[in-house]
């Protein structure tokens, strides 16, 4: 088993997430924002690739008080479980991930992290290794699900959802394309990577709905996944 898994990005209109220097922008606006904190509350745990921590330094925590406290009257804690996928340990000590907010981190290393790496991780957050030279992304997930994480959020980037889309490991994509154009053949996209080869391995999406904020447009899409062994929302 694994946990319900769903994409949040925010994009241009001709699909980046950044620049070509990969520098942090502005996509959306302050009714997007309220839409990402409050999902955010919702979830069990918030997941980012190294990559996001090194460009963008994100503390992944819930920023409303009455969120907080609504977490904190269900007897959680005022953030989800912050995790970072980092196959070798990359992770800086003093990264927000780390620092700000209270509640529980994990990071996710390979056997290839070195140890004095990893040593240092562990002072700061639960360090799960799993795989050889990358972190082992199904494994990851059944041991977050035996820990009692159901509902996981990925808010990036490109390298670690191409990742969890082509191993079939996503249920839900919601997508946030502002109106603007960023350009740039080297600017990042929401799924970087190697890409599918044939049409047939495209991966599949049915739209959930569809709505107009920050003059923007808000699309939610569920995936066509084969199996999976994931749970629902609410299981």
């Amino acid at each position: 088993m694994r946990p319900f898994v769903f994409i949040n990005i925010a994009m241009s209109a001709d699909g980046k997430i950044s620049t070509r220097e990969r520098r942090q922008v502005k996509i959306s606006g302050t009714e997007d924002f309220a839409r990402v904190d409050r999902i955010k509350a919702e979830s069990d745990a918030i997941m980012v690739g190294i990559g996001t921590v090194l460009a963008d330094d994100p503390s992944l925590t819930v920023k409303s008080p009455e969120l907080r406290a609504g977490r904190r009257a269900a007897g959680k804690d005022d953030h989800p479980i912050r995790i970072v996928v980092d196959s070798t340990g990359r992770t800086p000590p003093d990264a927000d991930i780390l620092r700000k907010g209270t509640g529980r981190r994990i990071v996710a290393v390979s056997r290839a992290a070195p140890r004095e790496r990893v040593e240092v991780i562990r002072e700061h957050a639960d360090v799960i290794v799993t795989g050889d030279a990358t972190v082992d992304l199904a494994a990851l997930f059944a041991e977050l699900h035996r820990r009692g994480i159901r509902r996981l959020m990925v808010e990036g980037g490109g390298t670690l959802i191409w990742a969890l889309f082509q191993q079939g490991l996503v249920d839900e994509l919601q997508t946030f394309i502002g109106n603007m154009i960023i350009g740039g053949a080297d600017a990042p996209t929401p799924a970087d990577g190697a890409g599918f080869l044939r049409e047939a391995d495209f991966v599949r999406l049915q739209m959930i709905e569809a709505e107009q904020i920050d003059g923007g447009l808000l699309i939610r899409w569920s995936v066509e996944a084969e199996g999976g062994g994931r749970e629902r929302p609410g299981a």
